[in-house]
């Protein structure tokens, strides 16, 4: 009798140093759907499978939760931060010390991934927009 796709059977080596790839994850997408996904993986020139590989494992290992793009809506937000904290105080008419700006830089290292993940909290929830 036949073995299934997801059924598990061990083999005595490694496949190029790694555990053999034997359990299939299904799912199923419109026509339009998997159009779209195999135009993304012919202009990346990645098989379909391994992207597909690639994505559920990155978002399964993530510590936070937040995927890969965390990172990078902490740099949107530490960028957002200075912004306002450094136009303020100019468009008063106020200046500001090299001393005061290091110390803005240092709040914003520390508070940027605070901020993105309240950001990303408030869009989780439905919540207003920051001003």
């Amino acid at each position: 009798m036949a073995l299934l796709a997801t059924e598990s059977r061990t083999f005595p080596r490694k496949l190029r140093g790694r555990e053999r790839r034997n359990i299939t994850l299904n799912t199923k997408l419109t026509p339009s759907e998997f159009a779209e996904v195999e135009q993304f993986c012919d202009t990346r020139k990645i098989a379909f499978s391994e992207w597909v590989r690639e994505v559920v494992l990155r978002e399964v290992r993530s510590t936070d939760g937040h995927s890969m793009s965390m990172p990078l809506l902490g740099e949107v937000q530490a960028l957002r931060l200075i912004l306002i904290n450094s136009l303020e105080p100019l468009l008063r008419g106020d200046t500001m010390t090299p001393e005061q700006f290091k110390a803005m830089l240092q709040h914003v290292k520390v508070n940027k991934r605070k901020v993105a993940a309240d950001v990303l909290a408030s869009y989780a929830e439905g919540g207003p927009e920051q001003p």
